[in-house]
């Protein structure tokens, strides 16, 4: 990994620290895309500590649940480096009660999803000029995906059944990427972590705050979540292989790859990110005139 660009999303914490400090260690340029810049310096400067003085890491403010930030994080990523090796979609979140982004969407669907998809999409070019490779970190808890109401306006809202509904759609935005990005010799593999303890589950209370805490000395380490979501990136023998679902360095089969009903979820992920795919910053939605 000796000088390749590798863009780490939620790199602040958990399995996005594990990684970065990973992939830095093995000789990487890590850009550290967080949502609080200060947290993110700080864990910059615990890993080069932790890695040494030739560890070479960059942070970048970067909120995913807002397409806005994410069309800003990605501009100034292209010019700061024409060639991206590597992007891990990393960032994402859980909350009990519904919550909203800046742009009105679910906030689960609006970080876990939409955001990831279109940062693939802005950095198309960076990949392509790279070979690159794009991990999506998803889960095996996934299913129950509505794409009719993917933003939880008609249904009494469930955080649980979002998340999982989230993740089913994490699978599928994989093949889809995978199936127009694969001319272009860019990989594209989704994965499952496993339990993992890190500070994720901060939202839970009650019951499921009570399930967390006792399932936590059963859970992994930030590191041994992160170790596939390292091999996926980095290892030689995974030239080439792309549209895979990985659990502990094994692929296993995927429900999720229906053809019909990854290109329903396209046309629904592209209407939402509309106008802000092409649009120069100031004709942005929501820009003032």
């Amino acid at each position: 990994m000796q000088g390749k660009i590798v863009v780490i999303t939620g790199a602040n914490a958990g399995i996005g620290r594990a990684t970065a400090r990973a992939l830095a260690a093995r000789g990487a340029h890590v850009v550290m895309a967080c949502r609080s810049r200060e947290r993110g310096e700080e864990t910059r400067a615990a890993i080069a500590a932790e890695v040494g003085a030739a560890a070479r890491l960059e942070v970048a403010q970067l909120d995913v649940a807002d397409l806005r930030s994410v069309v800003e994080f990605a501009a100034q990523l292209r010019r700061r480096h024409p060639k991206i090796d590597v992007l891990i979609n990393n960032a994402g979140a859980w909350w009990l009660e519904r919550k909203t982004s800046p742009q009105g969407h679910e906030l689960q669907w609006a970080t876990n999803v939409l955001g990831p998809h279109l940062l693939i999409k802005l950095l198309q070019e960076p990949l392509r000029a790279a070979g690159g490779r794009v991990v999506n970190v998803a889960s095996t808890a996934a299913g129950g995906l509505d794409l009719a109401d993917v933003d939880w306006e008609s249904r009494k809202y469930d955080g649980i059944k979002a998340y999982s509904a989230t993740k089913q759609a994490d699978r599928m935005l994989s093949w889809a990427w995978h199936d127009r990005l694969a001319g272009a010799g860019v990989t594209v593999n989704a994965m499952s972590p496993g339990l993992v303890a890190t500070d994720f589950n901060r939202s839970a209370a009650g019951f499921f705050k009570f399930m967390f805490k006792v399932m936590r000395p059963f859970s992994r380490t930030p590191e041994k979540g992160a170790d596939t979501v390292v091999w996926l990136a980095s290892a030689p023998e995974l030239a080439g292989e792309s549209g895979g679902f990985y659990e502990d360095r094994k692929r296993r089969p995927c429900k999720f790859n229906e053809p019909a009903g990854v290109a329903a979820l396209w046309d629904v992920l592209e209407r939402h990110v509309a106008g802000f795919d092409a649009a120069p910053r100031a004709d942005l939605p929501g820009s003032a005139a």
